[in-house]
């Protein structure tokens, strides 16, 4: 299968919210919740995606020639590209009826595992959602980041138990889920956590924690003092507050406050291997994607996973080398405009 193929058989399975439309840039979901779109006036995602076109790349080829090498590795994990795909939850009511939540992550996972990515998976209101997600990437030798939403304690310790009895050896949590219209009133509970309720649980987890959902430098460091291993700039495309900044807008900020005590990874907006590039330089480790691949599962399965992840890795490899970089701990700012 080609990309565009992909595409155009997405079309046919997605919906009625998301159209797998030729360039993902949340204007034609627009403010459809559920649905992929964001939240009020629904622009944020639009936002976020703008954010990174308009920024551009120095190109430089006089340089020394040379292989180029985008692997990147996450707590002892090595992987062929500093990408991830995202969590996404409940892709039924989101994203189409071809899948339940399930069936997704069972096709996600180790298809991402096959291609030398990882995916991030989702929660939800029915337990077996998480259990089912941290078993699939349990059995693919730990690569996969099971992310719990912001629940009580005792609801996420539940979730952690199960996640690591079935081998998942990295934990998330999205935070700002607690801002999700379709949580609210829900039971079990979900809600913000105070840095005391967040160490206690990142304590209990045992293993590396990250926490999704952060987009101020006083954010960044309440989670360093929690005890987090990284963080995932991030807002959630928009659905969780509207008239909120682009992700890359607030990355360099919060790159220059914790960079090097914690990962950083960054969602929102980020369609392609260039996109990719100019987040290594606003101060990223890695990136994650949701959207696209959730379209490349809808239209293409595992192939469509493997497609996707080529695509991004030869756009990554091209800029990379018409900037005069070979490996990621090159990529700088000054690769930047």
């Amino acid at each position: 299968m080609t990309y565009q193929e992909i595409l155009e058989a997405a079309r046919t399975c997605s919906g009625p919210y998301c159209k797998a439309c030729p360039v993902c840039n949340g204007r034609a979901c627009k403010n459809a919740v559920p649905g992929p779109g964001a939240k009020g006036s629904g622009t944020v995602a639009a936002r976020n995606y703008d954010a990174w076109q308009n920024l551009c790349l120095n190109m430089d080829t006089i340089c020394e020639g040379g292989p180029v090498d985008t692997s990147f590795t996450l707590f002892g994990q090595k992987y062929d590209l500093p990408v991830f795909a995202g969590p996404v939850g409940a892709v039924k009511m989101h994203y189409g009826e071809k899948f339940n939540d399930e069936e997704y992550n069972e096709i996600l996972v180790p298809a991402c595992a096959k291609a030398g990515i990882a995916a991030f998976t989702g929660d939800g209101t029915n337990p077996t959602v998480f259990t089912a997600a941290a078993k699939a990437i349990g059995d693919n030798e730990g690569k996969g980041i099971p992310t719990v939403k912001p629940w009580d304690k005792g609801t996420v310790f539940a979730k952690l138990d199960a996640a690591k009895a079935s081998g998942a050896k990295v934990f998330a949590m999205d935070i700002d889920a607690a801002g999700l219209p379709f949580l609210k009133g829900l039971n079990p509970p979900a809600g913000p956590k105070t840095v005391e309720e967040l160490k206690e649980i990142i304590d209990y987890a045992g293993v590396p924690f990250i926490i999704k959902g952060v987009m101020t430098v006083k954010g960044a460091l309440k989670a360093l003092e929690a005890g987090a291993a990284g963080i995932v700039v991030s807002n959630h495309g928009g659905r969780v507050l509207d008239s909120v900044p682009a992700t890359a807008e607030v990355l360099p900020a919060i790159a220059d406050a914790v960079k090097g005590k914690m990962t950083i990874l960054v969602d929102g907006g980020i369609r392609s291997g260039i996109d990719v590039c100019k987040a290594l330089a606003l101060g990223a480790d890695a990136v994650i994607m949701a959207r696209p691949y959730v379209t490349a599962v809808y239209g293409g399965g595992e192939e469509g996973v493997k497609v996707l992840t080529a695509k991004i890795k030869a756009e990554m490899e091209d800029a990379m080398a018409m900037c005069g970089v070979h490996s990621l701990k090159e990529i700088t700012r000054d690769l930047l405009f």
